[in-house]
C-alpha cells in the first residue's frame, strides 16, 4: 500500500467505520494531494492503527484494517537540550529514522525560550513526518522541561547522555534493553554537574566520535546508530 497517500487522523473524529474530516484535511486530500471522492488512502491515527479509506466529500470511510507495521522494536526517547536553531530539523528527521519520543529540555546552557506555538509547530512537524515516512505511529514530543526534572520523571531500560571530549566508549558499541534514551546537549555541551547528575541517574556516558558534532547533527546521527543497531539486531533474529 506504499503507493497510496497517508493522514492521520484523531480517535475523535472516528465514529462506526466513519471518519469526519477537518477544513484542513480535506483542504489537504483536495487541493493539495488531488484526490476525488472515491479515491483511496491510508488513515492512520498515529498510535499504531491504520485502515484503507475512501475519501466522500467531507468525510472518509474506513474500509479495510492494516496490519503491516514499519516501526522499531525497540522504543526510542531523544532528550534533547533546546538549541539556539535547527529543532524543527531534529523533530522532522528523528521522527522519519523511528524515534518514540522527543524530550526537549532546558539545561544550564540553553538560550532558547520556546511559546506554546513552537510545541505545537514541532507536533505538527512530527505529524506530517510521520506521514512522510509511511509510519504508524506519531513520536510523542513533551513540554519542555528542566534537565534534572526529565531525568527523574523519564524511564527507560538504557540510558545514555553523550558528552564530548571524554575516553567514553562509542555509542555504537553499546547493548540496550527495549527502551532506550540518548541526551543531547545543546550549544556548549553538557556542564561536568550535569553528566555527574546523569550518571547518578544510571545514565552511561556516551561518545559519537572524535569530531565534535553541532545538535542538530549529534540528535540524527545518535538516533540513527541506534536504529540501525535495532533493525540489524531484528533482522539477524528472524
Amino acid at each position: 500500500m506504499s503507493q497510496l497517500q497517508r493522514l492521520v487522523i484523531s480517535e475523535s473524529q472516528v465514529q462506526d467505520s466513519i471518519a469526519s474530516l477537518s477544513l484542513e484535511q480535506r483542504h489537504y486530500l483536495n487541493n493539495v494531494l488531488r484526490l476525488k471522492n472515491g479515491d483511496r488512502f491510508i488513515a492512520l491515527d498515529g498510535k499504531g492503527q491504520s485502515w484503507i479509506a475512501t475519501l466522500e466529500s467531507d468525510q472518509a470511510t474506513l474500509i479495510e484494517s492494516l496490519q503491516a507495521s514499519s516501526e522499531l522494536t525497540v522504543s526510542i526517547t531523544l532528550m534533547l537540550a533546546l538549541p539556539k536553531t535547527g529543532f524543527d530539523d531534529v523533530v522532522r528527521q528523528v521522527t522519519e529514522l523511528g524515534v518514540a519520543c522527543i524530550a526537549p529540555v532546558i539545561s544550564d546552557r540553553t538560550l532558547l525560550n520556546p511559546s506554546g506555538n513552537k510545541l505545537d509547530r514541532w507536533r505538527r512537524i512530527a505529524q506530517e513526518a510521520a506521514e512522510q515516512s509511511e509510519r504508524q505511529i506519531v513520536p510523542t514530543i513533551l513540554e519542555p522541561m528542566p534537565f534534572k526534572v526529565a531525568l527523574e520523571q523519564l524511564q527507560a531500560d538504557s540510558r545514555y547522555i553523550c558528552a564530548e571530549r571524554t575516553s567514553s566508549q562509542h555509542l555504537l558499541n553499546c547493548e540496550f534493553g527495549n527502551s532506550v534514551i540518548v541526551a543531547i546537549g545543546c550549544e556548549g555541551g553538557w556542564t561536568t554537574q550535569e553528566i555527574e547528575t546523569a550518571i547518578a541517574q544510571n545514565y552511561q556516558p556516551v561518545t559519537l566520535g572524535k569530531r565534535i558534532l553541532r545538535a542538530v547533527t549529534a540528535s540524527i546521527s545518535a538516533v540513527s546508530l541506534i536504529a540501525g543497531m535495532v533493525e540489524s539486531r531484528s533482522g539477524s533474529e528472524t
